[in-house]
């Protein structure tokens, strides 16, 4: 009877654990701002900021990111000009290669750039992360939050930065790309603060008041006859911290600011009755079966936590409208469960 017993107690724990892998709730993990995922060769490769180093993480199941294999893949110099606040680390792949772009400074903010590390290993998790250098933009300005994109055969960087040499607001940039580490021609702007959802945050006295007013972290998006650059606005350490949305023809110019037209509303933001705070820096990313599309994002489990490590990331699918645009619903509540990225098509 004691075997029996055994026996069906292991049964019931493997039928809980097989069902327990089918759903997931938010946040993956308990701290994790300006979370990046890709999904590749049957793994999800995620980073987010740790401010001091570059951590990546390979998984399987991305709703088990705090089990999964991981490791510190660089670190950086102990003082030069990509030896301090390592922020919003991105992986990437192309022509065979892995990219890393980062944004760090010296130790003064005014220094701040993105740089790119290379590595020619087919798992990133092993092989060496080589400097290629500053990935320098048009007229070399403070820029953070680089992304790239490969499409119709060119490739593209986007950013938030500066236009000037003086902390006034950040706006969004993109450029055309020689190869994964290099910008070529001029950076246009496509972006910039405008609307009161735009320019959220409490003033201090010794704040710029400009500081509030932020388009940062913006993101490619490609869905059918449209090219969308979702971006974060506000100050990142309001509860209003939020996502706004550019839209573009897939056939018009990229590199022309008039091809972009931007949506007078937040396309994301926080949520009151989910209690889920200051949603913001998102990336996107595929199911396995590449049926679904998912949203990746940070934000605070209560009002005023800020622009800190409490931040945490979130993931939860997303659909789209009859017109074409992404429909992100609402932030799911913490604890709701989610069914994990479908591995087989339905």
């Amino acid at each position: 009877m004691k075997k029996i017993l055994r026996l069906l107690l292991l049964a019931l724990c493997i039928s809980f654990g097989a069902q327990a892998q089918e759903t997931f709730t938010n946040p993956l993990l308990s701290s994790g701002p300006d979370p990046w995922c890709i999904y590749k060769d049957g793994y999800y490769y995620y980073m987010h900021t740790t401010g001091r180093d570059l951590r990546l993480w390979r998984t399987k199941n991305i709703a088990n990111i705090a089990a999964a294999a991981h490791k510190i893949v660089w670190t950086p110099p102990a003082t030069g000009p990509y030896s301090k606040e390592i922020w919003a680390p991105e992986i990437h792949y192309f022509q065979n290669k892995w990219y890393i772009y980062f944004s760090a400074d010296s130790g003064n903010n005014n220094d701040h750039r993105i740089w790119v590390l290379e590595n020619s290993a087919a798992n990133p998790l092993e092989g060496e992360w080589m400097m290629k250098g500053k990935f320098t933009t048009p007229e070399d300005k403070w820029s953070i939050d680089g992304s790239v994109m490969e499409y119709k055969g060119r490739m593209y960087a986007i950013w938030s930065g500066w236009e000037g040499d003086k902390n006034g607001e950040q706006d969004i940039y993109i450029a055309a790309m020689k190869n994964p580490w290099t910008i070529e021609g001029e950076r246009v702007k496509i972006s910039k603060p405008e609307y009161a959802w735009e320019k959220q945050g409490d003033l201090k006295p010794t704040d710029n008041p400009a500081h509030i007013n932020v388009n940062e972290g913006p993101q490619f998006l490609v869905h059918g006859d449209k090219v969308f650059v979702i971006y974060s606005a506000s100050a990142c350490w309001t509860d209003t911290y939020a996502l706004g949305m550019l839209t573009a023809d897939a056939g018009a110019d990229l590199l022309n600011a008039s091809s972009w037209k931007k949506s007078a509303e937040p396309v994301f933001k926080q949520s009151l009755k989910n209690k889920v705070y200051a949603t913001g820096h998102n990336s996107f990313f595929v199911s396995p079966n590449g049926k679904e599309n998912w949203i990746l994002y940070h934000a605070n489990s209560n009002p005023g936590d800020g622009c800190g490590n409490k931040r945490s990331p979130r993931a939860q699918p997303f659909t789209w409208n009859t017109d074409g645009t992404p429909d992100f619903g609402e932030p799911v509540a913490e604890g709701v469960a989610l069914p994990i990225p479908a591995e087989q098509a339905p």
